[in-house]
């Protein structure tokens, strides 16, 4: 196992699980590094300044814990979970230019290390070795692939735009986690189960629970930016205050009639780039009840995807794969949850 594999967060997974996933893993990280090597030193190098800082591997290891629902973990299933991966760092590149961030893991952003356009150009350069890596999965991959690239940057567009009129403005979140978020991490779990023989219906079934997994995944990091002490997060807490990021808490806020929320939902209309009036509304949202709301919201998504794994659940013989990967899938969902306490 390399340095980069990280350690395995699934403490329900049997011993024997948690070997095999390990093991997929350290394949997944090998495979990646020799996918981005590149005779230029820079080139090789800058596409893991991210992947070097740390992270959980997570949609890969869903690719390969989804595989544990079929035949095992395989050579066509590493190179899915390396191709997933590949695009998640590729939409971290081109994360940090949107959001003209700092730091992420951590460490110095990418957008901070090399510039805006030396990073652009990056995130292409991974975007497009995760589509060649893909290309030899078939012609069902690449259309997957191309699909969730297109809701990838649908999402991003959407996100960066205002909500249209007419239109709930937590509705519209909601749709834009699913593609921001919830649509990768779909993939890497219908590619697990795709790639290990699994029935349509299952792939079809890891696909929706990949979703609603994704958007939980998502609304849990919301809570968590808000939540978070210095550096817990790997970036500063309330960056998505300070970005003007409108995440669920802030939306629950501006719908609220309370006069008593006159002043938090002033500040969250002011320029939070001052440390002052940041510091006021973060300490304000972290008290306000809209939190207590958006933490019953993301349970609720949560559950939605662990009910989906009802059909998988039953029926499975104690100590199978099939059995402890089933298992695993639903307390990942808690897993996901709770990171935002």
């Amino acid at each position: 196992m390399t340095e980069a594999t990280p350690a395995l967060a699934l403490p329900t997974a049997s011993p024997e699980l948690a070997e095999r996933l390990l093991a997929g893993l350290a394949s997944v990280d090998e495979l990646l590094r020799l996918v981005v090597d590149h005779e230029d030193p820079f080139i090789a190098q800058a596409p893991m300044h991210l992947s070097d800082a740390g992270g959980k591997r997570f949609r890969p290891m869903l690719t390969l814990l989804a595989a544990e629902l079929g035949n095992g973990i395989n050579p066509e299933v590493v190179k899915a979970a390396t191709g997933v991966e590949l695009t998640h760092l590729a939409s971290l590149y081109h994360d940090d230019v949107m959001d003209e961030a700092d730091l992420r893991r951590g460490v110095v952003s990418a957008n901070a290390r090399y510039g805006n356009s030396e990073a652009i150009l990056v995130g292409d350069l991974l975007f497009g070795k995760a589509s060649e890596l893909v290309a030899d999965l078939g012609p069902e991959a690449v259309r997957i692939q191309a699909q969730t690239f297109v809701r990838l940057c649908s999402g991003q567009i959407r996100d960066a735009r205002p909500v249209p009129e007419g239109v709930d403005p937590i509705d519209y979140y909601f749709g834009v986690l699913a593609d921001k978020t919830g649509v990768l991490i779909a993939t890497a779990a219908r590619y697990g189960a795709m790639f290990s023989g699994c029935p349509p219906e299952t792939v079809d079934l890891l696909g929706r629970y990949g979703e609603r997994l994704g958007i939980a995944f998502q609304l849990a990091d919301d809570l968590l930016d808000i939540s978070s002490e210095s550096g817990e997060s790997g970036k500063e807490p309330g960056a998505d205050l300070r970005e003007g990021v409108a995440t669920l808490p802030v939306l629950l806020v501006r719908q609220s009639v309370d006069p008593a929320d006159d002043r938090l939902r002033w500040l969250l209309d002011e320029d939070l780039q001052d440390d002052a009036l940041h510091a006021e509304a973060l300490g304000l949202l972290r008290v306000h009840p809209a939190m207590r709301e958006a933490r019953e919201r993301t349970n609720a998504v949560a559950l939605e995807a662990q009910e989906l794994l009802a059909p998988l659940a039953g029926g499975q013989p104690d100590g199978s794969a099939a059995g402890d990967s089933a298992r695993a899938l639903s307390a990942l969902v808690v897993n996901v949850v709770n990171r935002a306490g």
